[in-house]
């Protein structure tokens, strides 16, 4: 391409912001160079959520204390935050915990996910049609066949939450959960209920996935879709990217202290949005009737650079998915790919949820010895855990000496996917960003976790401040 093809190649393409992104948790913000088609060329996804700073909190405090507060990083996934954060202690420390406290713990997880699944349809069901139908779903609405629908979701919800609070003492923070097992075992009573609401679940978990992949594969047939009243071409490779994929377990994780783990520490590394995201522009493309409320007025500075509260963590040097797709992927051949490969592999793990917690409470001893004997005070090694949360790899790293945290890092499925998702964004219209993003149904508040500086490294970005 010469020098003038090149410019005029710049001169058409035209920046827009859809500030903030809807229907997921946390804020976060789109950033896209289109070309005069509204095609993206060039996407950035990025956490515009205030930061916590947690990984400072934590250093000082006891083992005890840091899942506790790692887990409130988020309403959403405390659960897999507080599994995470625990092993990464004791994986530091060495300490070996009882077979029983593990299966209390992986019953704990699938109930996570089980209601997690059922909240993302409701996130995700606005976007999609009755199939053979114009009529977008409204997932509140008293009319059939959607009123059945939405009333299952909740009483899905209602089981993974009622499973989480006998396993893990609470369903949103879970006290039971400690360095060395768990506080108390459960009743005997306590499992078979457990056990008659997984297989209460597993029943409605297949209608579910049924109807939801039903609505999927409806969606992505289609040749336009409505976007705010604009009719809008659907391409069939909606979401597709060349990155690759981790997942460290089929349904819950491992840690350094395994024989042979799934993930090594040593092929990770933390990058700078700075290296990843497009600098300062101005955006010059609005349309007010995008829903809601209308994209950000042309005019307004952005930069996505200094505005990104994330980094940018790779493996073996390059972005990666994690999530449902990823752990198909690579436990169960999966081949799906794009956004309808993603949603579809989330509503395959609705099913598995229940058989394998089922799995999980026969093998559960409810007389079983749910503490360790010893839990040692740490003596400074560097020791990890990964947790598979509903939306992937949530990996945890720490350093304890002398019962003291030295070291804290969260490294949570949707840091890992922030940089995928702005490569899946290109070639997509850009009405359609919304649909591509919700795909990893994000958590931004877990995964925002830094603040960008200057240059120089002196100060904060103006516009965080402001």
């Amino acid at each position: 391409m010469n020098n003038s093809t090149l410019n005029e190649a710049i001169i058409l393409s035209k920046v827009v912001e859809i500030s903030p992104t809807t229907r997921h948790e946390g804020h976060s913000k789109l950033v896209l160079k289109v070309n005069d088609a509204g095609i993206i060329e060039t996407g950035n996804w990025c956490s515009i959520t205030p930061v916590r700073g947690v990984e400072k909190l934590a250093v000082g405090k006891t083992p005890e204390q840091v899942p506790k507060i790692a887990s409130r990083v988020c309403g959403i996934c405390p659960i897999a935050h507080t599994i995470a954060a625990t092993e990464a202690m004791e994986a530091s420390i060495k300490c070996e915990i009882p077979k029983d406290a593990l299966m209390l713990r992986h019953i704990l997880q699938l109930a996570n996910r089980l209601h997690s699944i059922a909240l993302h349809d409701i996130l995700i069901l606005p976007d999609f049609y009755i199939p053979g139908t114009e009529t977008k779903i409204n997932p509140f609405t008293p009319e059939e066949p959607v009123r059945s629908v939405a009333k299952r979701i909740q009483r899905l919800r209602e089981i993974g939450q009622t499973i989480g609070q006998i396993s893990g003492g609470e369903c949103i923070h879970p006290s039971n959960t400690r360095v060395g097992g768990m506080y108390r075992n459960v009743s005997e009573q306590a499992k078979h209920k457990m056990y008659d609401l997984a297989k209460e679940g597993l029943v409605l978990a297949h209608q579910q996935a049924d109807f939801m992949i039903a609505v999927i594969r409806s969606y992505h047939k289609r040749d336009f879709v409505d976007v705010g009243g604009m009719k809008v071409a659907l391409p069939k490779d909606l979401g597709y990217h060349n990155q690759g994929y981790l997942a460290t377990h089929a349904f819950y994780g491992t840690s350094s202290q395994e024989e042979h783990p799934t993930w090594d520490l040593n092929r990770f590394k933390d990058t700078r949005p700075w290296d990843w995201y497009m600098g300062e522009m101005t955006v010059d493309l609005e349309e007010p009737r995008y829903p809601v409320g209308g994209t950000t007025k042309i005019g307004t500075k952005v930069n996505p650079q200094m505005e990104a509260c994330t980094s940018i963590p790779l493996y073996d040097g390059q972005p990666v998915e994690v999530g449902p797709r990823a752990r198909l992927v690579t436990f169960k051949k999966f081949d799906e790919k794009g956004t309808r490969g993603q949603n579809i592999a989330r509503e395959m793990e609705y099913q598995d949820c229940c058989y394998e917690m089922m799995d999980s409470l026969d093998e559960l001893n409810t007389s079983g010895k749910v503490l360790a004997d010893y839990i040692p005070q740490g003596d400074g090694s560097i020791g990890w855990a990964t947790n598979e949360a509903p939306r992937g790899c949530d990996a945890h790293i720490a350093r304890v000496k002398n019962w003291k945290v030295q070291y804290f890092n969260m490294l949570v499925p949707t840091t890992w996917n922030f940089a995928t998702c702005s490569k899946a964004l290109e070639g997509a219209p850009w009405q359609l960003a919304e649909v591509v993003m919700r795909g990893y149904d994000p958590c931004v508040s877990c995964a925002t976790h830094m603040i960008v500086l200057d240059e120089d490294n002196k100060l904060v970005a103006q516009k965080l401040i402001q």
